[in-house]
């Protein structure tokens, strides 16, 4: 919900008389909504997924709802700082929904977390095309009502599906029937990107009547729940148990012992002491038989369980948080002024702009996790890599945005929304694999405080500024032309020039440790991070 500022952005400034200033500054506190997740990311740690879901459907609710009671002038003279909190609350709603979902379903399938981030944040970037058909096609475009449906839908769904979100327990070993599973899950959720972007298109370009309409917004429902295929698949001919090797078989005593034989029983109680610090008595007790205790407790290495204490400590956590702040930052920039931009040259349609951005922003999200992933269990590379390749692309693309060259929009457009998924992706599995999934929760939303903060210095301060003053020299609020983002584009352009070079470090330096966890070709998971 937090992608479809845009969709209602532009009544904010019609009806309650702001400057282009001032609904950038909004847009940052959307953005600042979406991307404070601290205590989400706490909460996982302490709560049943279920309770983490609720505190996102009342932030929907009271958000939307203060905004849609804005728009419609149901109440007048609204303050600003009231709205500005209305869209900080109505936003930091996806930040409860979506660190609940991303947390359990990571620790329910650890072994593939490039490919469960993927199809997660990629599920994210359609949901803002799918509001889009939902506004235009169901709603004629009324921003008021997308607005209800947020203040209502959103809730509603979650209510209604909150129970199926739980842990459940985690394979320990690669399973050829869940990569069929994954694969049938990626296929679908790129048929419904497809449909979607042609759905758009078609809008556009044909005056479509209501049976169609309706009879398309049909056809992305049932694409939205073919997943569910799966389970149903899974009840009714459920997959047959292998048998169970007798003991004495030469083989299953080796498997079993295998683990013993390169890990001495100290060890393997001192490093179940370390995983377990809140551990009964019983374990203590074991460990100070062996002398664990006795031992000064080592900081955790990479790839291992972190404290969120122990991970600001290391220079790898600060250069993924910095390359992620300069590439998103940038990114969603673009995203916050994408109307304005469009209309300081000349386009009309938004709509198009956005549906595109979106497709090529799930498809970054959902290649970014699945390329990574082979690439990191075939050759090694880490997935930090294609961070470096995407940035440069985005200096690319910032240059071609500046350009104003005709036809180039729709191509830099496409361009930055695949970059930025890439971005998300890897930024997610990357975070899970360097500080283990104990507190990925809280890692993974400090990592996203990266984008609010690049919104604010980029959008807010930069981009805003400059749009308004060229408007003044042109003697009104809008402002028309290429110059009004030029010089905020080429300001971009360097910053993920820097973004690269940070990639690049950061990418050296965790080298070896993806060398280690993906040595035999799958990840192996270290026993600190078994849940």
């Amino acid at each position: 919900n937090s992608y479809c500022f845009p969709l209602y952005s532009e009544a904010l400034k019609t009806v309650l008389g702001y400057s282009q200033q001032q609904l950038t500054v909004l847009g940052v506190a959307n953005d600042f909504g979406e991307n404070t997740g601290i205590l989400p990311g706490i909460a996982c740690n302490y709560f049943p997924p279920w309770a983490v879901l609720l505190v996102g459907v009342f932030s929907a609710f009271f958000g939307y709802g203060l905004i849609w009671l804005a728009i419609t002038q149901t109440v007048l003279n609204f303050p600003y700082w009231v709205l500005w909190i209305a869209l900080v609350l109505a936003a930091n709603s996806s930040a409860w929904l979506g660190t609940a979902v991303l947390v359990t379903n990571l620790r329910n399938f650890p072994l593939s977390r490039g490919t469960v981030a993927g199809l997660l944040k990629g599920y994210i970037a359609l949901s803002a095309a799918v509001f889009t058909e939902v506004c235009t096609m169901l709603l004629n475009g009324s921003s008021s009502q997308i607005v209800l449906v947020f203040t209502l839908g959103i809730p509603i769904i979650c209510l209604a599906l909150m129970y199926y979100v739980r842990p459940c327990t985690p394979a320990s070993e690669p399973d050829p029937s869940e990569n069929v599973h994954f694969l049938f899950t990626q296929g679908m959720s790129l048929l419904l990107a497809i449909f979607l972007l042609t759905t758009t298109i078609l809008k556009n370009s044909l005056n479509l009547n209501k049976t169609i309409s309706y009879t398309f917004i049909a056809i992305v429902v049932v694409l939205l729940l073919s997943p569910l295929a799966i389970p149903v698949k899974m009840t009714l001919f459920p997959a047959t148990k292998r048998s169970i090797p007798p003991v004495s078989s030469s083989d299953s005593l080796d498997l079993k012992t295998e683990p013993l034989l390169t890990m001495s029983s100290s060890n393997t109680n001192l490093s179940s002491f370390r995983e377990n610090e809140h551990g009964s008595d019983v374990n203590l007790l074991l460990a100070v038989g062996e002398g664990a205790v006795k031992i000064k407790k080592r900081r955790p290495r990479r790839g291992e369980d972190f404290s969120f204490r122990e991970a600001i400590l290391k220079a790898d956590f600060w250069l993924l948080w910095t390359t992620y702040f300069l590439g998103i930052g940038s990114g969603v920039t673009v995203l916050n002024n994408l109307a304005q931009i469009a209309s300081s040259l000349g386009f009309d349609d938004t709509t198009t702009l956005m549906s595109l951005f979106s497709f090529c922003n799930f498809l970054g999200r959902i290649g970014g996790g699945a390329v990574s992933e082979y690439f990191v269990r075939s050759y090694t590379i880490p997935r930090t890599f294609w961070t470096m390749v995407t940035q440069i692309i985005m200096v690319l693309t910032y240059l071609l945005y500046a350009s104003s060259l005709n036809g180039t929009l729709y191509a830099a457009t496409a361009l930055l929304g695949t970059c930025y998924g890439v971005q998300i992706a890897i930024m997610v599995s990357t975070s899970s694999e360097l500080f283990g999934l104990k507190n990925f929760g809280l890692f993974f939303n400090f990592m996203q405080l990266g984008n609010p903060l690049g919104a604010l210095l980029f959008s807010g301060l930069l981009a805003g500024y400059i749009y308004d003053t060229e408007g003044a020299k042109q003697g009104g609020s809008t402002c028309l032309g290429p110059s009004c983002f030029r010089l905020t584009f080429f300001v971009l352009a360097c910053v993920c020039g820097v973004g690269t070079i940070l990639s690049l470090i950061l990418t050296i330096r965790i080298r070896p440790v993806y060398q280690m966890l993906y040595a035999g070709g799958s990840f192996r998971l270290p026993q600190a991070s078994v849940h």
